[in-house]
């Protein structure tokens, strides 16, 4: 038998003996042909659809060309199959174009192209074009101008100014009237936080604390600490601070001298205390060494050591009898005090990330508020003590810093420099 013969008669017939479509085609459709671009002539591949299913064809000919295909096929379905049926989109439903016949459901994300002012997909993009959801705030105004992450925000009793510090060295100092910058003070080192109490401002630096009298002009250099200074807090005529190596050193002011003296140094975490709050008589740090260490105000000896969280505690809240911690572990955790005077947890909230800082208020009703700031640059807003969602703030970078105004009005400072100006639907005050 010709073998050659053979072969030109499969050529000529095709492999199921039916027509050759134009002599030399192999049973198969040519891609090119399906996306209008084919430039052979001839060309060796099928520019038609293959026939209806017979008998013998495989499972793939019966479901339609791309189906069932892990492979990426199925994208050849049509020139927008995918983009289609991504998460969010538009969906039109069979026989209906009106808006009403429409399904959308946004993810709770930003749009990083809209950030950028370059999103082409509008009111149809799967992400968020606006900065927070729920209706309990609204965003004012941003004051830009700080080159790095925010890590202080202070309003001083008395004062028409918000002050801001920052890690590019300075602290920035705006009109509350105009909303405009009135100055910029170079600190001469990264701010690690800010605190006021009555007229004075308190900086956390690397090795030093600042304090300025707004009223009086007074600028004092607290000496002691040794690294960055990461908290703050005042508490029974003290003033404490939380230190890089561990220790928390306390300091008195003295009407006559004019000036803060050393008064006490307290001695327990074994790394950097990155946070402290006062309540109910008692001192509350914690640590990068995951512990929370309960200290009394009147002997300044530690009375207990919290090990609920199992990474750095970032924030510690006071809020009616209740002790808050968040923590990089994902987790709020609620102390409450036992008969025998101990805490132990009440509660454990859970996110999907990493809290950075907790901050409550009240609402109109009176009632508490907790904002808690999570590191995917987000912060939740829940009701307490039911932990009800009320809406979320979202910004460029994760959010360090919070603090209140007056007049329902509330601040946040994220890690691109950014601070924002919110308001409150009414009058808050701060959850103490």
């Amino acid at each position: 038998m010709d073998a050659d013969g053979g072969r030109r008669v499969f050529h000529r017939l095709g492999p199921s003996g039916s027509s050759d479509n134009g002599g030399m085609k192999q049973q198969k459709v040519c891609y090119h042909w399906r996306q209008g671009k084919c430039t052979r002539h001839p060309c060796s591949f099928l520019h038609s659809e293959l026939p209806a299913a017979v008998n013998g064809t495989s499972k793939r000919a019966h479901q339609g060309f791309g189906a069932d295909d892990n492979r990426g096929g199925g994208m050849r379905r049509s020139g927008n199959y995918y983009f289609n049926n991504m998460p969010g989109r538009v969906q039109s439903q069979p026989g209906s174009s009106g808006s009403a016949s429409r399904t959308f459901k946004k993810i709770e994300k930003l749009c990083n192209h809209w950030i950028q002012g370059t999103c082409r997909f509008g009111d149809n993009c799967k992400y968020l074009h606006q900065w927070s959801t729920g209706d309990c705030f609204s965003l004012l105004t941003p004051l830009e101008g700080h080159q790095q992450v925010v890590t202080g925000i202070a309003f001083p009793s008395g004062s028409d100014k918000l002050y801001t510090g920052s890690q590019d060295e300075t602290v920035r100092v705006w009109d509350c009237q105009s909303g405009q910058l009135a100055a910029v003070v170079n600190v001469g080192g990264a701010v690690g936080c800010m605190l006021s109490e009555g007229p004075w401002l308190f900086v956390g630096l690397t090795n030093l604390v600042k304090a300025w009298n707004t009223q009086t002009s007074l600028d004092l250099s607290l000496n002691g600490p040794v690294g960055q200074v990461y908290s703050l807090v005042v508490g029974n005529d003290l003033l404490f601070a939380g230190v890089q190596e561990g220790m928390i050193l306390a300091w008195k002011f003295n009407v006559a001298t004019n000036c803060f003296e050393p008064a006490a140094s307290l001695k327990g975490h074994t790394l950097a205390v990155v946070t402290l709050v006062v309540g109910a008589n008692r001192l509350y740090s914690g640590s990068m060494d995951h512990s929370i260490k309960v200290w009394s105000l009147e002997t300044l000896q530690c009375l207990h050591t919290l090990t609920g969280h199992t990474d750095v505690v970032m924030s510690v809240l006071c809020w009616d009898q209740f002790l808050l911690s968040a923590s990089l572990d994902k987790t709020v955790k609620v102390w409450v005090a036992t008969e025998n005077g101990n805490l132990e947890v009440t509660y454990t909230h859970s996110e999907e990330h990493g809290l950075l800082t907790l901050f409550g208020m009240h609402d109109s009703e009176a009632k508490p508020v907790l904002l808690c700031s999570c590191n995917d640059n987000s912060i939740r807003a829940y009701d307490l003590p039911s932990f009800s969602e009320r809406g979320k703030i979202f910004s460029k970078k994760e959010v360090r810093s919070i603090q209140i105004g007056p007049g329902g009005l509330f601040f946040t400072g994220d890690g691109s420099g950014q601070v924002t100006v919110w308001k409150w639907s009414a009058e808050t005050t701060t959850v103490s």
